[in-house]
């Protein structure tokens, strides 16, 4: 259920951009499109739509919300169509989609991994930067994180817990929490918001974004640890995580780095052209990017990518060419 500062930020976005598209001539598309897109993504994408409906009302929209993994598998293992698709980890279209199911990648937000919580979470009076693995790793204590084959929060997770090894010279750190509480492991993170708010468990690892949509407290972790830092590159790829691959007998190995999203149009994308004037409006900064920023992520638009030359046309002025 929407916060009533979330029902604000929506309505100031959509007036924003509606307003500065008064003077325009607006095009009556139409059509439907179909996005698959990242969990933590639901309540920006979701705003995003309803804003270029009120410029587009013809258009229809069809949203499936799940791990980024399972997006990209949805096409590449079960053959499912859609006109978008918005990952939480820009490398899982690269890895598992291009070049056979797609051609290009568009960078578009940044986020940070964080410790959610509630006012009710059992020591939640008392974790702070310092502790928060001893306090996760106490008897009494549940917390929850998302399945790293699935989802990127998954193995964002690990990748943090890994981290914190050595920030906190601690060599335990991983061995303790990755055994403990795996009955409360979900396909995408969004999934455990309703374990944390039964208080069936008492934290989440999760996106500081998705803290911020729901009004729930949480723990910034330090930056050498939540992989927010673009600077820190070099000392977020020593650790790296395991996940299944792009079939079913095959892996991949993520490693650390910055955390980045990224978007795509399917090379099957039943409605490319349409795809494509949502993509622009998504990615103008008086559009869904502004609805990014205010729902808790770092808009990056325009970032680099190695597959600039074959983004389409219109796109363009939304990415820099990355130099090899």
């Amino acid at each position: 259920m929407l916060t009533n500062k979330i029902k604000i930020i929506l309505l100031a976005s959509i007036a924003l951009f509606s307003c500065g598209r008064k003077a325009e001539k607006v095009n009556p598309f139409t059509g439907e499109l179909t996005i698959f897109h990242a969990g933590s993504l639901s309540m920006p994408m979701k705003a995003a739509v309803d804003s270029f409906k009120r410029l587009h009302p013809a258009v229809t929209f069809k949203l499936e919300s799940a791990g980024s993994v399972e997006c990209a598998r949805k096409i590449t293992e079960l053959g499912k169509q859609c006109d978008l698709l918005a990952s939480a980890d820009y490398k899982v279209i690269d890895k598992i989609l291009i070049p056979q199911y797609a051609s290009w990648n568009i960078p578009f937000a940044g986020n940070e991994m964080s410790i959610v919580y509630q006012e009710k979470s059992r020591h939640s009076a008392e974790i702070n930067k310092g502790n928060w693995f001893e306090i996760l790793a106490k008897d009494d204590v549940a917390f929850g994180r998302s399945d790293p084959n699935s989802d990127p929060c998954g193995y964002r997770t690990v990748m943090t817990i890994k981290l914190a090894e050595k920030y906190y010279l601690n060599t335990t750190i991983s061995k303790t929490l990755l055994g403990k509480d795996i009955k409360h492991i979900r396909p995408k993170e969004v999934d455990l918001l309703a374990l944390l708010e039964s208080n069936t468990i008492d934290y989440i690892f999760l996106y500081k974004s998705v803290a911020i949509q729901h009004g729930l407290k949480y723990l910034t972790l330090p930056q050498e640890i939540n992989l927010s830092n673009l600077t820190m590159d070099s000392l977020y790829k020593t650790v790296s995580v395991e996940v299944n691959g792009k079939t079913p007998d095959s892996k991949l190995t993520m490693f650390g780095e910055p955390m980045v999203y990224g978007l795509t149009i399917p090379k099957n994308a039943p409605n490319p052209k349409l795809a494509i004037e949502f993509v622009k409006y998504f990615l103008e900064q008086n559009g869904g990017q502004a609805i990014i920023k205010e729902m808790g992520q770092t808009p990056i638009v325009p970032s680099s990518t190695v597959s600039y030359d074959s983004i389409p046309e219109p796109l363009k002025g939304f990415a820099l060419k990355k130099s090899l």
